[in-house]
C-alpha cells in the first residue's frame, strides 16, 4: 500500500461522499475488481478507468473537460498493478504508458456501472396523477424567493421542493410572488435561461385586438401543449398571474402521461397508432410559419413515455399513408374522449402572485372561457428547457453533498 494520505481529485466539479470504503482489490491486465466495506464487489475495465482518470493528461484542470484522445495512446491501456493507497483511493499503474493514476473511492462507487440498475433513472421518480373535484396543484409559499441570494439556503428551501414536484409530477404552483410586470424573468432565471420564441422573451396572456393565438382571446382553450409546431417544443412553461378579476377563466391541468397510460390500457391499438403516425402541427401566423411533423405520443429508447404533442387548434392537415388516415382519426377521437373525462383534470383559479411551472412536454393545460368585460385577466408567461430544471436540481443536490462532506470532515 502506498502512503498517499490526501484523496485524489475527481474528473468533475461534484462532491462524492464515501459511503463505503475500498477493502480489497484484484486485477488482470484489462480489468480490476474491488471489494467494498459493505460487501459489494465492483468490476471496472482498464480502458474505462484510463479514460475517466482525473490527472492533467486526461482532463483540463481548469475546465474539467476531457482532453485525452484514447486513439493516441501507444496501445490499449492495461493494468500492471492495482492497490489501495493510504488515503483509501484506488491506485493503478498503467502500461505501456508507465503512468500511475489514482481514483477517488466516492466517485468510483457512484459510477459503478457493474452494479448499476438503471443509468438513466430520473432524478426524481416520475409519478403520474389524476385529478378530480377538489384536487389542486402542489403549492408552495415563495414570498421570499427574490429576496434570497442565488444559491443560499433560503432560495434552496423554496426551489428544492418546487423542482422535485415539477420533475416528479410535472407541475408546481408558487404563491405570494411579486405582481410587477416583467418580474417573471427574474424568477424564472433562478432556474435557468429563458427560451425566447416568436412570442417574445416574455409573453402576455390576455385578450387583445387582432390576436395571433387563441390564447390571446377570452374563448375557452382545450387541453394542449404549447408550440408543438417546433422541432422540440419547450420543456417548461411558466405562467405568472399579475391580475385576475374576471368571471370565469378557470385554469385546467391534466397529466398527459396519465391520459396516455389510460389510453394504452383501454385501447391498445389507438395508443400504438398515436405513437406511430406523424401528425402535422402548424402555426401559420401573419408573420411566422412554424410547421413540424411528429407522433402525438412519443416514447424513449426504452419504451417509456417521453413527451406528448396534443393541441387540436395547432394541427394542420394530416399527411400520412392513405391506409393510416382512418385509424389515425379513430385513435385521435379515442384520445379526445379521454381528455374530456373529469377524473383527469385539476381546476383552479389564478390568484395575483401565483406562478404555475409545468412540464410542457408532459402536462396539458386548458382554460375555461371568461367574460372579457367583467374585469381584467393578465398572465405573463415564458419558456425554459427541461435541461435547465435538471441542471438546477443537480446543483442543489451537489451543494447538499458538499455540506454533508464538510460536516463529516469537521
Amino acid at each position: 500500500m502506498t502512503t498517499d494520505t490526501a484523496l485524489p481529485p475527481t474528473p468533475d466539479y461534484d462532491a462524492w461522499p464515501i459511503e463505503a470504503r475500498l477493502q480489497a482489490v484484484e486485477s488482470s491486465p484489462r480489468q480490476v475488481s474491488v471489494r467494498w466495506s459493505d460487501g459489494r464487489v465492483s468490476r471496472y475495465h482498464s480502458i474505462w478507468l484510463r479514460e475517466n482518470a482525473a490527472d492533467d493528461t486526461t482532463v483540463n484542470p481548469a475546465t474539467r473537460e476531457r482532453i485525452l484522445d484514447l486513439s493516441t495512446l501507444p496501445a490499449w491501456p492495461e493494468i500492471a498493478n492495482a492497490e489501495i493507497d493510504g488515503s483509501g483511493a484506488l491506485c493503478i499503474d498503467f502500461v505501456p504508458e508507465e503512468r500511475r493514476l489514482r481514483f477517488h473511492p466516492g466517485w468510483l462507487r457512484a459510477h459503478d456501472y457493474d452494479n448499476a440498475a438503471d443509468d438513466e433513472a430520473p432524478l426524481v421518480p416520475v409519478t403520474t396523477w389524476r385529478g378530480g373535484p377538489g384536487e389542486r396543484p402542489d403549492s408552495l409559499d415563495a414570498s421570499g424567493l427574490l429576496d434570497s441570494e442565488p444559491g443560499d439556503d433560503a432560495e434552496e428551501a423554496i426551489l428544492a421542493p418546487a423542482l422535485e414536484a415539477i420533475l416528479g409530477k410535472g407541475l408546481a404552483r408558487l404563491r405570494n410572488l411579486p405582481t410587477e410586470p416583467g418580474s417573471l424573468e427574474a424568477i424564472a432565471r433562478r432556474i435557468g435561461p429563458v427560451r425566447p420564441t416568436n412570442f417574445g422573451q416574455l409573453f402576455d396572456v390576455r385578450a387583445k385586438p387582432e390576436p395571433d393565438s387563441n390564447a390571446y382571446t377570452s374563448i375557452a382553450l382545450p387541453p394542449h401543449v404549447d408550440l408543438p409546431t417546433r422541432e422540440y417544443h419547450p420543456g417548461l412553461q411558466c405562467l405568472h398571474c399579475l391580475e385576475n378579476s374576471v368571471a370565469g377563466g378557470e385554469a385546467v391541468m391534466l397529466d398527459g402521461f396519465a391520459v396516455a397510460e389510460a389510453l394504452r390500457e383501454r385501447d391498445p391499438q389507438a395508443y400504438a397508432t398515436l405513437t406511430r403516425v406523424r401528425w402535422r402541427f402548424a402555426n401559420t401566423a401573419r408573420t411566422t410559419d412554424h410547421v413540424w411533423h411528429a407522433p402525438m405520443i412519443r416514447l424513449d429508447a426504452r419504451g417509456e413515455l417521453l413527451e406528448v404533442r396534443i393541441a387540436d387548434f395547432l394541427r394542420g392537415p394530416l399527411q400520412t399513408d392513405f391506409a393510416e388516415v382512418e385509424p389515425a382519426y379513430e385513435a385521435l377521437m379515442a384520445l379526445q374522449r379521454l381528455l374530456r373525462e373529469p377524473e383527469f383534470a385539476i381546476r383552479f383559479t389564478y390568484q395575483p402572485g401565483d406562478l404555475v411551472i409545468f412540464d410542457n412536454r408532459r402536462l396539458l393545460h386548458a382554460r375555461d372561457a371568461f367574460e372579457g368585460d367583467s374585469g381584467h385577466r393578465w398572465l405573463q408567461g415564458c419558456y425554459l428547457e427541461r435541461d435547465e430544471i435538471r441542471s438546477r436540481y443537480r446543483m442543489i443536490q451537489r451543494a447538499r453533498r458538499q455540506r454533508r462532506i464538510g460536516a463529516e470532515e469537521r
